[in-house]
């Protein structure tokens, strides 16, 4: 089976709201965020940076904005894909603490692509899929180092 533009494979596409503090911010995550799409590792779809004020008035922040609180995702301007509408937006936007910064992103695993495309090609599709929390790979992983021998 070859892959068509009809048929074309697509990794995953996940939905991700980061919270951050309005102090301490680094630009680091923004920095993080080009290298994954400058390495095909993702492709993004939408990205939105919202704060969150005190008062609970949301405001959608401009990334172009110099000196402001999303300028280190200004690389992403104009990253829409429609994904992410109205609704969408108010229920993250309601799981914001008051006094916080969120991304809003909206990405394709664009590495998981070929994997997919073979796994078609071989007549196969996903039954499940389910994310674990990193919580609780850190947990497993740490008792798991735990009942290892010592050398």
């Amino acid at each position: 089976m070859t892959t068509t533009p009809e048929t074309e494979a697509h990794g995953p596409v996940d939905f991700v709201l980061l919270e951050f503090p309005r102090a301490g911010l680094t630009g680091r995550a923004g920095e993080e965020l080009i290298r994954l799409v400058e390495q095909g590792v993702i492709r993004l779809f939408d990205l939105l940076i919202v704060m969150k004020n005190e008062d609970g008035a949301v405001e959608v922040l401009e990334l172009t904005d110099p000196g402001g609180p999303a300028e280190a995702f200004a690389y992403f301007d104009g990253a829409q894909s429609g994904l992410l509408g109205e609704e969408e937006i108010a229920e993250a936007t309601g799981a914001l603490m008051p006094g916080t910064l969120a991304a809003l992103i909206v990405f394709e695993n664009a590495w998981a692509a070929p994997f997919v495309a073979a796994v078609r090609d071989g007549g196969g599709e996903l039954v499940a899929s389910t994310r674990i929390p990193a919580p609780d790979v850190m947990a497993a992983l740490e008792a798991l180092d735990a009942k290892r021998p010592v050398a």
